[in-house]
């Protein structure tokens, strides 16, 4: 039999199959194999090895078509000697994993046309040669070692219509790859205004021309404060709180001192406030370092550095109109948000023990965590980090 014609027969029936995808991957095997052959208990032949070759064409990432021939020399079972088979099929395939995977298990069925050459049913019919139509079910699955190179084994049920026979096969070989990627145009999808967004799941379609939007084309609110890009003069608001229409933050009592920071929201119309949003200014008249040293990444503090603290405590007790405000600080090194985190903890720490160990009263105290925003030296030496870790006990007094 000419291998060749079944095999231009199974590529042109492919085609004819192939769906109109847009940018797919096609992939032709050869898939050579060895098999095993058990036949039905009619037919005078016994169980014998197989081999064939077959031709598949995956058009789909899970559907193939695939042209095979296979050819045994088997032994009578009934008589003596041997009989030539061949069969040329052409099998449907289903994949269940995409060609990306490395197992990719599938269902088949097909149909085709099985010469048995001289008749090999246990009772003959008329005619030396025994042809046969044979319909089949099959599954396996196809291992890809390489995206060249792939094992395939494989177990089959076949059907003669003519004589109701049914045998079984089961075969193992090596698939060799040859793909393309096949792109097809497509029409652009409408974007009435032009953000990049197609009309079809665009949830903001009027956005002005030239704003940058997000993956629904609506403009991006980066601060998320409830107000566009282009229109956010106050980009940077703290997360959660209120802002006005252009963005910025509200000031209820318009002291200069936004909602969010003000410490005193109901300061009089007019009236001189300080950073926190109280009247009056606070203005300090004493900064003493404290030399308290932490632990790497901790904010715990022991009582061996009480006499360190005791100063601060001294002079606000000789000053009973001040307050203080214990300040933390880092250097560079690591997150700049962790840094601030830490230096709050750590000035809390001081605060704490200021308050409860040497008895200052608590709204006396404030503890703020600058982190690397106040560096006093280079941080680039580690003399200059060393100088930059440091905790300050700022003394004030409201004028």
């Amino acid at each position: 039999m000419n291998i060749m014609r079944p095999l231009t027969i199974a590529a042109l029936t492919a085609s004819l199959a192939t769906p109109a995808l847009a940018d797919r991957e096609q992939t032709i095997y050869l898939n050579p194999f060895a098999g095993f052959q058990l036949f039905d208990d009619k037919r005078d032949l016994s169980e014998t090895g197989t081999f064939g070759i077959g031709a598949e064409f995956r058009f789909h990432p899970n559907w193939a078509v695939e042209g095979v021939f296979s050819r045994a020399d088997a032994d009578r079972k009934y008589v003596s000697g041997s009989s030539d088979f061949e069969e040329l099929r052409v099998d449907g395939i289903y994949y269940f994993a995409g060609q990306e995977q490395a197992w990719n298990p599938y269902v088949s069925a097909g149909a085709g046309h099985a010469d048995f050459g001289d008749d090999v049913l246990s009772v003959p019919t008329a005619g030396s040669d025994h042809d046969e139509t044979r319909v089949n079910v099959g599954a396996g699955f196809r291992y890809n070692v390489s995206d060249n190179v792939s094992i395939r084994a494989d177990l089959r049920e076949f059907h003669g219509i003519d004589e109701s026979t049914f045998d079984t096969q089961a075969s193992l070989g090596l698939s060799f790859a040859f793909s393309r990627t096949v792109s097809e145009s497509r029409p652009e999808p409408a974007d009435a205004d032009n953000d990049g967004v197609p009309d079809s799941r665009d949830q903001c379609p009027g956005t002005p021309s030239g704003v940058s939007v997000d993956n629904n084309g609506c403009e991006r609110d980066d601060d998320g404060d409830g107000v566009a890009n282009s229109k956010d003069e106050c980009p940077d608001t703290p997360a959660g709180a209120s802002v006005n229409n252009r963005g910025c933050e509200l000031d209820s009592d318009n002291d200069g001192v936004v909602d969010s920071k003000d410490q005193c929201p109901d300061t009089t119309a007019g009236a001189e406030v300080d950073d926190t949003g109280c009247e009056g200014v606070s203005e300090t008249v004493e900064t003493i370092e404290l030399n308290v040293q932490f632990p790497t990444n901790s904010s715990v503090i022991g009582s061996n550095y009480d006499d360190e603290i005791q100063k601060v405590a001294d002079f606000m007790r000789d000053n009973p109109e001040t307050t203080v405000e214990i300040a933390g600080h880092t250097d560079n090194m690591g997150d700049a948000e962790y840094n601030r985190f830490l230096s709050e903890r750590r000035a809390e720490a001081v605060a704490t023990r200021l308050t409860d160990a040497l008895g200052i009263s608590e709204d006396r105290v404030e503890a703020v965590g600058y982190g690397e925003a106040e560096p006093t030296a280079s941080n680039d030496t580690a003399a200059g980090r060393a100088e930059n870790r440091r905790v300050e006990a700022r003394i004030q007094v409201r004028r």
